[in-house]
């Protein structure tokens, strides 16, 4: 349900390792704050393909040029051994380092604000005491001059950044008030799933704002709305859904896709079941983004029609050749393996952009305890024009009871255009490297 900036990629060893893996002493424990550590996911930004745990390195595209990561193990000369607990805490909080440089707001520290003070220490205990320092050189941005100045980050913040720590809503169960600690704080799910305004900044920091988690769109992917939605967002999944979807990356119809299987993989799946049921508790409680919005109706027309070979409609014959073997063609897909496209919410968003992205680059489902073997999607870019890939997902948008607008080629176009930039760009800084 999440999509990180695009660079952020799967690291399937590190996800298939024990949390003890990552400890200097070669304990398999896992401390609270190696606990704190998955459930920010930190390793997956701070991690390249191939490179040492928290070492940095990993490519972050933006709107004004690609970033690196920081080295954050206790290495003292090029990660943050010498740093204090309160440089620890400033950097997580407020987005300074330790020289008074800003860091830019691709790390979520508008999020980590959130973080509580016994949690902050346990956190800087465990990046001090257990990862193993890498003598690895931070790596400059690729932004260019101006843009790439740190001062106006500093107004950025007095406008946009709230430094205040979770404070629990009393009105609330303790139950909830873990869920929105989580979600708001450490899962930082708003990095993702909420709107971003003319400044880069995330719309909504909390259920306070109706803006808050109703979906946002970051280099090609759309994070789906999660609020009651009964269309496109989570208005018709249970609340045990939610939890198996956070620990699987899966329900009965849909599975992660994206960046989201990071999150899973190296975030979710290894929270324990309380915690994965608080943040299913608070999600249910979020107020539906558009309360008139209608759940799809059951229709079996479409499937009626490419059983009698009807191919008539716009996209139905590029749907036969490329996907009815999986998702049927009726739609419903196959059981933890396919993932149904008749009602699933994700397809009915606004902004098509995931769906376009996936048909054109394949994608693959999330590795877990319960799934050591990902199932993968192929690419289709190389073999659908832009027109076919419009009509393909505009048929599977308007099939089955389906409701979402059409696909137009003009905006597979500008995301087949944009990743293969992107790609462009990849290879050449990995040749000047």
């Amino acid at each position: 349900m999440t999509m990180r900036l695009k660079g952020i990629i799967p690291l399937l060893s590190l996800a298939l390792f024990p949390l003890g893996a990552y400890a200097a002493d070669g304990s398999e424990a896992v401390s609270k704050g190696q606990y704190l550590a998955t459930a920010g996911d930190c390793v997956a930004c701070h991690t390249a393909a191939d490179g040492k745990p928290f070492a940095g390195g990993l490519k972050m595209s933006t709107p004004v040029g690609a970033i690196y990561s920081t080295n954050i193990t206790p290495d003292k000369e090029t990660g943050i051994g010498d740093y204090s607990y309160d440089d620890f805490a400033k950097a997580l909080r407020e987005g300074v380092a330790k020289d008074g440089h800003h860091l830019y707001p691709a790390m979520p520290y508008t999020s980590f604000a959130k973080i509580n003070d016994e949690d902050m220490h346990a956190l800087y205990d465990f990046f001090m005491q257990q990862v193993q320092p890498v003598k690895q050189a931070n790596r400059d941005s690729d932004i260019p001059w101006p843009m790439s100045m740190r001062w106006p980050l500093a107004v950025w913040n007095r406008v946009f950044h709230d430094e205040k720590v979770f404070q629990p809503d009393s009105s609330q169960s303790a139950e909830w008030n873990r869920g929105a600690y989580l979600v708001q704080g450490l899962e930082h799910c708003g990095t993702c799933h909420t709107p971003r305004g003319i400044a880069f900044e995330e719309k909504a920091l909390d259920q306070s704002d109706s803006a808050f988690l109703t979906g946002g769109t970051l280099e090609g992917w759309h994070a789906p709305d999660l609020t009651g939605n009964a269309k496109d967002g989570l208005g018709r999944w249970k609340q045990q859904d939610i939890e198996n979807f956070l620990k699987t990356g899966r329900t009965d119809t849909t599975m992660a896709f994206g960046s989201m299987t990071d999150v899973i993989e190296h975030s979710t799946q290894h929270l324990n079941d309380a915690d994965l049921k608080a943040m299913a508790v608070y999600l249910k409680s979020l107020k539906a983004s558009n309360p008139e919005a209608k759940a799809p109706a059951e229709q079996d027309d479409t499937t009626a029609a490419l059983i009698k070979g009807d191919m008539s409609k716009p996209g139905a014959q590029e749907y036969m050749d490329n996907c009815a073997a999986c998702h049927r063609t009726d739609g419903k897909g196959y059981t933890n393996a396919f993932p149904a496209l008749a009602h699933n919410s994700a397809l009915l968003s606004d902004d098509p952009s995931s769906l376009i992205s996936i048909v054109l680059k394949g994608g693959k489902t999330a590795v877990t305890k319960e799934a050591k073997s990902g199932m993968a999607m192929p690419d289709f870019g190389w073999r659908l024009n832009d027109q076919q890939v419009a009509d393909l997902l505009t048929f599977v948008r308007s099939s089955w009871g389906n409701q979402a607008k059409a696909v137009t080629a003009d905006q597979v176009k500008d995301i087949r255009k944009e990743s293969s930039t992107a790609e462009q760009k990849d290879v050449h800084h990995s040749d000047k490297r």
